[in-house]
Order: C-alpha cells, then sequence, then structure tokens
C-alpha cells in the first residue's frame, strides 16, 4: 500500500496566517491511499464493519454487525482503529471549536490532565449564559486556530493588536475571543489576551491535542489584514461596512491552516505529539451565504470532514475521530436538545465512551 504525502508550496504565503492555500488543483495530484487488489480483499475480509447489509438478517440483532443493524441502535458505535494510544499521564490541550470543551470536561472528570482547562478563565464573567458555556478557547474555523497557535508558539508571530476596535469610551472588541465574554476596556482585554496565550503555551506540554473543527464560514478584517475568530458584531457592521471581509472558505485553504497547524506542533510542541482531529456535530447558527441554513450546514461540514480525513491520512501522527458520526447516526431525540444544536450528555458520554475505549491504555 501507499500512502502519498502533498505539501503546501512554502512560496505562497498570506500575511495573515503564514503560507496561504495553493491554487487550486495543484494540492492533491496522487491519491491518499492505494491498494493492491489483495491488500483490498483482505481489508474487507479483516473488517468487521465493512458491509452495510446483508439479506436474511435480523435489523434488531443487538449483536449484529452490519450497518444497518447498528444504525438501529440508539446509540451508533463506529468501528475505530486507532493509529495510537495514550496513556492517563499523558497531558491533554484541546483546541477547537465549543464541542471541544464538551470533549475537554469528559478527560477533566476522568482525571485526565488537561492544560486547556485552565483555572484562570474562572474569573471571566460572561455576557450570557449559553449551554456551551464560557467557552474561552473556543476557535470556531482552521484559521482562528492556526492564529492562537501561532501567536503563543512562533516567536516571530506578533499578535495585531489593530484588530481590536474600540466600541465606546471604555469598551473595547477583540474579534479573536468566544462571543460570551463581556466587553471590557482596552487594558483588560489586552489582559485576556496574554492569558489566552499564556494557557495556549502550555499545549508545549501535551502528548495529546485534540483538534475539533467546527466552522468553514470565515470572516477577515481587511484593515488589520487578519481572519477573525467570530461574526463582527452588527454595530461594527454598520459603522465600518467596508472592514470586515465574508467568506466560504476552500478545501485547499483548510487544508493549508492543517498543514501549518501540525507544522507549529512539530516544531514548538511535545517530542511525542499526537493529534486527534474530529469534526463538531454543532450545526450553523446562522449562514452569511445565500444557501439555506441546513444546505449550508452540510456543505461545511462536508468540507470540514473531508480535509480532516485527508490530513490524518497523509501524517503518522494524527488521526481521525468520527465523533460527527456517532452524533448523527445515532437516535436524534436522545442525542439533541430540543433546539437540536447542542447534543445532550448522554451523546457526549458515548462519543467519550468510544473514544476513551480505543486511544486511553
Amino acid at each position: 500500500m501507499r500512502i502519498t504525502n502533498d505539501v503546501v508550496s512554502p512560496e505562497c504565503v498570506d500575511k495573515s496566517i503564514g503560507p496561504a492555500p495553493p491554487e487550486r488543483g495543484q494540492l492533491w495530484t496522487q491519491p491518499a491511499y492505494v491498494a493492491t487488489s489483495g491488500e483490498a480483499v483482505d481489508n474487507y475480509r479483516q473488517n468487521p464493519a465493512a458491509t452495510w447489509y446483508k439479506d436474511n438478517t435480523d435489523s434488531n440483532d443487538p449483536a449484529g454487525k452490519h450497518a444497518f443493524q447498528r444504525l438501529h441502535r440508539t446509540c451508533f458505535t463506529p468501528h475505530v482503529i486507532p493509529k495510537f494510544r495514550f496513556s492517563r499521564d499523558d497531558k491533554f490541550y484541546a483546541i477547537g471549536s465549543c464541542f471541544a470543551r464538551g470533549i475537554e470536561n469528559a478527560l477533566a472528570a476522568r482525571q485526565v490532565i488537561v492544560e486547556s482547562a485552565a483555572p484562570e478563565f474562572a474569573k471571566l464573567q460572561p455576557a450570557n449564559r449559553e449551554p456551551s458555556g464560557l467557552g474561552f478557547l473556543n476557535k470556531y474555523n482552521t484559521y482562528s486556530i492556526l492564529n492562537e497557535l501561532r501567536w503563543a508558539l512562533d516567536p516571530n508571530a506578533v499578535f495585531p493588536r489593530d484588530s481590536i476596535v474600540p466600541l465606546t469610551r471604555t469598551t473595547w472588541y477583540d474579534p479573536h475571543t468566544n462571543p460570551t465574554l463581556e466587553s471590557v476596556g482596552f487594558k483588560e482585554t489586552l489582559e485576556r489576551r496574554a492569558l489566552m496565550q499564556t494557557v495556549t503555551k502550555r499545549i508545549k506540554d501535551c502528548r495529546a491535542v485534540v483538534v475539533t473543527l467546527g466552522l468553514a464560514e470565515v470572516w477577515r478584517d481587511v484593515k488589520a489584514d487578519v481572519f477573525v475568530n467570530r461574526t463582527p458584531i452588527p454595530s461594527l457592521i454598520k459603522t465600518e461596512p467596508d472592514r470586515y471581509e465574508f467568506q466560504l472558505s476552500s478545501f485547499a485553504q483548510n487544508w493549508a491552516n492543517l498543514e501549518m497547524i501540525h507544522r507549529l506542533l512539530m516544531m514548538y510542541g511535545h517530542s511525542d505529539v499526537r493529534i486527534i482531529v474530529t469534526v463538531s456535530p454543532v450545526p450553523l447558527m446562522n449562514t452569511f451565504s445565500t444557501m439555506d441554513i441546513v444546505v449550508a450546514n452540510s456543505w461545511a461540514k462536508s468540507l470540514l470532514r473531508a480535509v480532516s480525513q485527508e490530513w490524518a491520512a497523509v501524517h503518522s501522527n494524527v488521526d481521525y475521530f468520527p465523533s460527527y458520526e456517532i452524533v448523527q447516526n445515532s437516535d436524534r431525540r436522545e442525542m439533541w436538545e430540543d433546539d437540536l444544536r447542542h447534543v445532550k450528555g448522554p451523546g457526549v458520554q458515548q462519543i467519550m465512551d468510544v473514544f476513551l475505549r480505543n486511544y486511553i491504555e
């Protein structure tokens, strides 16, 4: 078998994130995986979850291994072959969308050290009581994940202060933080920024890094020349209509960002860093495209799901974990709150049970 490892050209430069995506069509000239016919047949024979349906089998057989049988159960349990495993002594760091916080909390509850669950954040005041909680480290797109890692790890990367915008005489807006935080003065805004970078630096000591991808709709601060973490607030769009630019990010852009994340962690992270990439099942709250919100969400999750698999395929220390599939293929009534956005406790529990069973020794 053969696994290819195409890389992004270092000559492609974007001031806001470092290497930018190459021109369309230049990334993937070879398949990610190639097997001989014999190897392919062996894959099929040795994979207990390789078949969707078989005639004359009971769909409700609790021991059935076919997909249509497993999908009849309340909670879907995927067949997972982990590339690597962790010990309970390994330190974890979770970064990404709000779903990363659920994974983080579940690990911490099992006495696993999670460096991203910083006690320093307890003093910060949220602006609302959303189910996602404070989530100070929530990073919703690959640009914002990469930005935080660069500003914390790369000594040559400088946080663009001009991306912090005044709202009133006493409050400032940091578009790289979580929207649940209250707006505060400039000094406190910079103190939050310093705290975030202090906590993000702790990723260097973590052998296990969990990256959760959430959004493919992104916003760029044209004036500061940097992609931001969240949708600009309405008052800024009204007063500075030309400052922010909306984009539907491409596969190539997200691939380039993930490759840079990998390089940063290889350069500045743990000497034996292992990365779990997953896709948040939490759907878009709004879309700023012309698509139906359901269609826009399907597009975004499909893109992120595909790029995460590709990323895992070309790196031996990156593995894809199917949290998205667990939720999407389980009983909706058991998985989702009434808003069909937030995953219930049993859903998170199922995800963590599968994760711990496969990745923790």
